[in-house]
């Protein structure tokens, strides 16, 4: 399996998943993560997961609207964390295989395309 490419995820559409799939397997999930920088793997190989600390508490509930109109758009929906009021986290598996499969991958690479106001470092 080669790599694809952020451009090659985000041109694609999330497939409805009504189970009967296998998830993807560990080497898979890893040549997949290549793609999407910033995003790691959940200890148990499942989720795949983001954080970013927003500017501030309303920047963080924008980037949540965002990311749910996006979600609904591709009929795949992240669990969204929001803690410390502007920590920021975005999780995503495939309920229905118990695992990941590319729609995960194809939601995290348009998800790393919707903007976010984070803190100034300083």
């Amino acid at each position: 399996m080669s790599t694809p490419t952020v451009a090659e995820l985000t041109s694609r559409k999330c497939v409805p998943c009504e189970g009967g799939v296998p998830p993807l397997a560990r080497e898979e999930v890893e040549e997949l993560l290549k793609a999407v920088a910033g995003w790691s793997l959940s200890s148990d190989g499942k989720r795949i997961r983001r954080e970013w600390t927003a500017k501030n508490f309303v920047a963080g509930l924008r980037f949540f609207d965002k990311v749910g109109e996006l979600a609904e758009a591709e009929g795949h929906h992240p669990d969204l964390s929001l803690t410390g009021y502007r920590n920021v986290a975005v999780e995503i598996t495939t309920h229905a295989i118990g695992g990941l499969s590319e729609n995960d991958f194809i939601l995290a690479a348009k998800i790393d395309e919707v903007p976010i106001e984070t803190k100034k470092k300083g």
